[in-house]
């Protein structure tokens, strides 16, 4: 007969990770700690040159739901009044005086530098892709993840993420080809409002791009309902009215 110690073991282990959460549970877990579902947000982008000369870009971003997000440049002044919107896996800038807004795609970049507009305008993970493994290594688990689409800037990603904060540590993103694209790195924990606690600062470089680095710097982030009418391209050139 087995004691009770030896039945919680084998519930234990059977549970597998994370109590029970599989490898799509746990991304879900990473997006919902990474970012509310509905929320703005100013951030720095900063884009370094093997030179060590920098070019800072600040932006305010919205995002609803799963699918959408628009942001609005607010410096350097030669791209202030730039907007920025995302519906899915369609992505337009708008820039003043210029007319309507043009397509572009995840992988171009608004701002030069080694992230790409999928960085940029960066929906939840679970929405574009799926985990087809997962493995435990320490104190991290090691996610791999598949696009759900051929429209996905990256065709894998293999996610590191803390056991105990839920939290991505390092991303690697691939090509289709297994040529790796990029690293992201989450780095320097910070408390948003609404007691969020997340990586202040994303850092990316790349094989493709040698000794370029880029930064994403969180100042502000915080839950905020907002209209659907907001995200639309007819609304796009007014953004800047809804700070």
């Amino acid at each position: 007969m087995k004691t009770i110690a030896a039945v919680l073991l084998g519930a234990l282990l059977a549970a597998g990770p994370a109590y029970g959460l599989d490898g799509n549970e746990i991304l879900k877990k990473v997006d919902a700690n990474l970012q509310p579902e509905s929320f703005e947000s100013y951030r720095k982008l900063i884009n370094v040159e093997p030179n060590g000369e920098k070019r800072e870009f600040l932006l305010f971003t919205l995002k609803k739901g799963k699918d959408k997000l628009i942001s609005l440049f607010l410096a350097p002044a030669s791209d202030k009044g730039r907007g920025t919107l995302r519906l899915g896996d369609n992505m337009w800038l708008y820039i003043p005086n210029v007319g309507k807004p043009i397509r572009i795609t995840s992988l171009q970049s608004v701002i030069g530098g080694v992230f790409n507009n999928a960085d940029i305008l960066r929906l939840d993970y679970n929405v574009e892709y799926d985990v087809k493994g997962m493995k435990e290594e320490g104190k991290e688990y090691v996610l791999d993840l598949k696009a759900k689409t051929d429209a996905v800037a990256y065709d894998r990603l293999k996610m590191r993420v803390d056991k105990g904060a839920l939290l991505p540590t390092r991303v690697e993103c691939y090509a289709a080809s297994g040529l790796l694209i990029k690293t992201l790195y989450f780095k320097e924990l910070k408390k948003f409002e609404d007691g969020m606690v997340r990586p202040a600062i994303v850092e990316t470089d790349s094989p493709l791009y040698k000794g370029y680095k880029s930064y994403m710097v969180y100042a502000q982030m915080k839950k905020r309902e907002v209209p659907d009418e907001y995200f639309t391209l007819n609304f796009l050139p007014n953004v800047g009215t809804i700070r």
